[in-house]
């Protein structure tokens, strides 16, 4: 399949998905994007802005995973409420949203961080995030149990969860950060497996009727 990963970031979900598809990563921060690059040599690693991209390359792909930014729209926001100047939340998530349940004909996944406020489209809750796809997920998708954001080394147990060091990174995001919003590579293999089921389905649909 053709893929398109936007905010890939340090390709978390991605980890798992292998080399037989052609995947397309879209990242602004460029040292993110160069060390996804060294992770996954076989990708195309576009420095642009991903909604853009999202916006003139839609139609190219068969699948489609987003992950916009999430820090406006974290519960972690309304926790600090008293100590920091407040942000609007974010509508580029709603935007591509809507976009792509209106426009696009493949599958795909859009994903986020659970909100302090309700959800103004409703999502697939799953462990701590929230999903929006255009086809059923199943309700495990994750067994692995995250590192807690309390604990002292919290970014050595990152380390070890994702087997990879995230001290690598010299650029302005803080690395606890980076870590905490990756998501999990068994989430990123058992949504690409659904959706690769579904559209295997349909393939064999198509043929049976040909």
């Amino acid at each position: 399949m053709k893929i398109l990963n936007l905010y890939a970031c340090l390709g978390g979900n991605r980890y798992k998905w292998g080399d037989e598809h052609d995947i397309t990563a879209v990242e602004w921060d460029e040292e993110l994007a160069r060390m996804y690059q060294e992770r996954f040599p076989n990708d195309k690693v576009i420095l642009e802005d991903a909604h853009q991209y999202l916006l003139d390359h839609y139609k190219e792909f068969d699948f489609i995973w987003s992950s916009p930014p999430c820090p406006t729209h974290s519960t972690f926001q309304f926790s600090m409420k008293n100590s920091r100047v407040m942000k609007y939340p974010d509508m580029a998530l709603y935007q591509e949203i809507i976009f792509l349940d209106t426009f696009y004909d493949g599958r795909y996944c859009v994903e986020n961080v659970i909100s302090y406020y309700e959800p103004l489209i409703e999502p697939k809750k799953r462990g701590r995030h929230y999903f929006w796809t255009n086809f059923q997920l199943p309700y495990n998708i994750n067994k692995r149990i995250a590192p807690s954001m309390k604990i002292n080394g919290e970014l050595n147990e990152w380390i070890k969860f994702y087997n990879y060091d995230f001290n690598k990174y010299n650029g302005k995001l803080e690395k606890r950060t980076l870590a905490r919003n990756m998501v999990d590579y068994e989430i990123g293999k058992v949504i690409l497996d659904t959706a690769m089921g579904i559209l295997k389905k349909q393939d064999e649909k198509q043929i049976s009727l040909l």
